[in-house]
């Protein structure tokens, strides 16, 4: 049923919290697991004064999102799982969409923030947008 599922992580444990569950899924059905990190660096307004503290920030966190992607896609090919490993940059929600697209991914597998209230009016909802904009099955996995 499943072939590639789409796992976009933030670096947190609780964006990992999906990976059990992808995992069972990719075991049980043979799928590919394709691992999404989109690095969030500072818009470069902030650094007008030092446009060189920008360019240098951002290839920080770009070094360290491809330390942290192969990382866990080391730990799960450990457990004979078919794993891509991906960075890419852009607006998060559109990010993991379009690469959910470019890959053919058949499942987004992803975590919650469980945001509420306020915090969800200020901040969004990246699995909201994710949710009402994929073509294809969205499994949330809350963080509780």
């Amino acid at each position: 049923m499943y072939k590639k599922i789409l796992v976009p992580l933030d670096g947190s444990p609780l964006a990992e919290a999906a990976l059990p569950h992808a995992e069972a899924i990719a075991k049980a059905e043979g799928a590919e697991i394709i691992l999404l990190r989109i690095p969030v660096t500072p818009a470069a307004e902030f650094f007008t004064r030092e446009p060189a503290m920008a360019v240098k920030i951002q290839k920080e966190e770009e070094a360290e999102a491809m330390k942290y992607i192969n990382a866990k896609k080391l730990a799960l090919s450990k457990h004979n799982i078919k794993v891509t490993a991906l960075t890419q940059d852009g607006p998060v929600p559109d990010t993991i969409l379009s690469v959910a697209e470019d890959t053919h991914a058949d499942l987004i597998a992803m975590s919650t923030h469980g945001r509420t209230g306020i915090q969800r009016w200020l901040l969004g909802s990246v699995a909201d947008r994710v949710v009402h904009l994929a073509h294809i099955p969205v499994m949330l996995i809350h963080p509780n």
